[in-house]
């Protein structure tokens, strides 16, 4: 049964952030795995790499990743519309533009949380993306302002702004964006939430899909957010503690709660694919190591992993001895 009925299937998403070096294909393998009805995102890839670059390498993806979304940063209509069209040839179900992201390489380059201030440029690049790829949809990943920007009305033209351009689906970091004097991770940590936003957003437009996300931690929060918008989007927490993604699939959409230690075993064939084309276990499991995150012998799984997948020749046999110094105690609820 559903979290929240009132919320139709097709409508409730459950996502996790696109995270620089994190959410790569082989940890979006993994999370496919716990969590089978979750909305996955890639790393963000501007549009001018995605043109110009080593597209096998920047658009990688398995099949068992769908659904995923590609995520562009740019602030160049034409080039988003050719970057999107061509995400989407690669096989990927979504294309996000990041109005989000606050570094100073991102400002330098006129595209994440500065293009909030540039409403029409980002309508005119939504128009432009939608044009190009029909019938595949087209979300901004946004936050509530920038620097000392604490305007409703400013945030609501914004978004109202995007939306007469075809954008039906914004996903809400509930937070401003410091442009100057924070850190990536500071803009991550230290403006204060507005959760309140998000879900005025959710009721002045009700026909908008409103995502939420920003230090969202734990279950009971993460669905708390469905009695006022359409869904959650998780990002240190998803990572860290990764099987808070299973809790959640099964909590929102039905189906029969998995081990840790059985979703573990679900991920070795993709492993060994992996191993066999000569990608090394490091690269693989870096992405595991929170999966016993404050269960018995999650420190101790941490440790094999972290120093064993560095050696010549780890494969499988090491993830399983990790495994292994988990089962000698019954797992915490």
């Amino acid at each position: 049964m559903s979290a929240s009925p009132a919320i139709p299937a097709d409508q409730l998403r459950l996502s996790v952030a696109p995270m620089m070096d994190w959410t790569d294909p082989h940890c979006r393998a993994f999370h496919r795995l716990l969590a089978p009805h979750a909305r996955l995102y890639s790393e963000m890839v501007h549009a001018n790499a995605v043109v110009l670059g080593d597209r096998a390498r920047l658009l990688a993806m398995d099949p068992c990743e769908h659904p995923v979304a590609l995520q562009l940063g740019g602030s160049e209509p034409a080039l988003l519309a050719q970057a999107a069209r061509i995400g989407v040839d690669a096989g990927f179900d979504e294309i996000n533009l990041n109005c989000g992201c606050p570094s100073d390489r991102v400002q330098a380059g006129r595209f994440g949380a500065c293009l909030m201030r540039e409403p029409a440029l980002v309508a005119e690049s939504v128009a432009a993306m939608i044009a190009a790829v029909p019938g595949v949809p087209v979300t901004v990943k946004c936050r509530l302002g920038v620097d000392d920007d604490h305007e409703w009305a400013r945030f609501l033209a914004f978004i109202d702004t995007i939306a007469d351009a075809g954008c039906r689906m914004f996903v809400v970091h509930a937070r401003n964006a410091w442009l100057k004097g924070l850190s990536p991770k500071e803009n991550r940590e230290l403006p204060p939430l507005r959760y309140d936003w998000a879900y005025r957003l959710k009721r002045e437009r009700p026909a908008l899909q409103v995502i939420v996300n920003g230090g969202i931690a734990d279950a009971v929060e993460a669905t708390a957010h469905l009695d006022h918008l359409d869904g959650a989007m998780l990002g240190r927490a998803a990572y860290h503690t990764p099987y808070l993604l299973h809790q959640l699939d099964v909590r929102w959409f039905g189906g029969a709660a998995r081990t840790r230690g059985a979703l573990l075993r679900a991920y070795r064939p993709y492993v060994e694919a992996q191993l066999a084309r000569g990608v090394y276990l490091k690269h693989i499991s870096r992405h595991l190591l929170g999966l016993f995150a404050g269960q018995p012998g999650g420190r101790a799984f941490r440790q094999v992993l972290s120093e064993g997948a560095h050696q010549p020749g780890a494969d499988w046999s090491l993830v399983e001895h990790a495994l292994s110094l988990t089962e000698r105690e019954p797992p915490k609820p």
